[in-house]
């Protein structure tokens, strides 16, 4: 079945057989963006900490969906280096809210063999909020259906600078020429460095652009932009995003020539 076929099917509700649903490339690593809680609150003429509250309701079903479709990773950008910035009792809600969600999810989680990682700068979180992460981390460490990411006090040029200053450290020590640093040897410091690399990164919200997230870990990765609103990004949605990823053609340097070459010479059945 054709990825254009595959993506109709998806939209439109039609039924497809065990068979054409195998042919569906699913990614390994999505990433997502959920942008867009302020303006859903907005629209219902309530508080952005009301859209804030929303979306989390949002992330429990596409870490759902997640699990259900086997995808191996999903990182979620949910609080940047940035957001700091804005106004101190927003702020102060997102953290309340971090806190309670990871009180009231993490058994169930666990229990569905989900695995948790903060990943970012948990360092400027209170010392109650980083004990919790710590436990809800602990707690899960050991799952294996899902890996799921929460990207929180991360940017993407903190996590390279974080990644190099390792390396630095051990030029520093003599244990490393600077001229024997390769991008394996980098990107092997970087948060994420033992799952799949996103093959698929979802925006929501209608912007267009990265935000500082995974900016050396996106490099290969198929973007996808939806004007829906985080709240109101569901398992169609959720779907739809695949199926365009199912469309595209993923050639990482190559020539479609020589994708094709490699496709016909590979035996699925053999694995040669």
């Amino acid at each position: 079945m054709s990825g254009i076929l595959a993506r109709r099917f998806f939209l439109y509700g039609m039924t497809m057989t065990a068979a054409e649903v195998s042919t569906i490339k699913m990614p390994r690593h999505v990433a997502i963006i959920m942008d867009g809680n302020g303006r859903w609150a907005k629209l219902r003429g309530k508080r952005r900490t009301f859209g804030h509250k929303a979306g989390a309701e949002a992330v429990r079903a596409a870490v759902q969906f997640a699990r259900k479709k086997g995808i191996e990773s999903l990182t979620l950008f949910a609080f940047s280096s940035e957001n700091w910035k804005r106004p101190e009792q927003e702020v102060s809600v997102l953290m309340e809210l971090f806190m309670t969600v990871l009180k009231r999810e993490v058994k169930k989680l666990h229990k569905h063999n989900v695995r948790l990682r903060i990943v970012g700068d948990k360092s400027a979180f209170s010392a109650r909020l980083q004990k919790q992460m710590h436990e809800a981390e602990t707690l899960t460490a050991g799952n294996t259906a899902l890996n799921l990411n929460i990207a929180a006090n991360y940017g993407g040029r903190w996590d390279i600078v974080q990644a190099t200053q390792k390396l630095a450290t051990e030029v520093k020590a003599g244990q490393l020429e600077p001229s024997a640093i390769t991008e394996t040897m980098l990107a092997e410091q970087l948060e994420l460095a033992d799952q799949p690399i996103p093959d698929l990164l979802i925006r929501t919200g209608g912007e267009h652009r990265i935000s500082n997230f995974l900016l050396w870990q996106l490099a290969y990765a198929e973007f996808y932009f939806s004007k829906v609103l985080w709240p109101d990004f569901d398992d169609r949605e959720f779907a739809a995003a695949i199926a365009d990823f199912s469309c595209r053609e993923r050639r990482f340097g190559l020539t479609s020539e020589q994708l094709q070459q490699a496709i016909l010479d590979t035996d699925v059945t053999t694995g040669e």
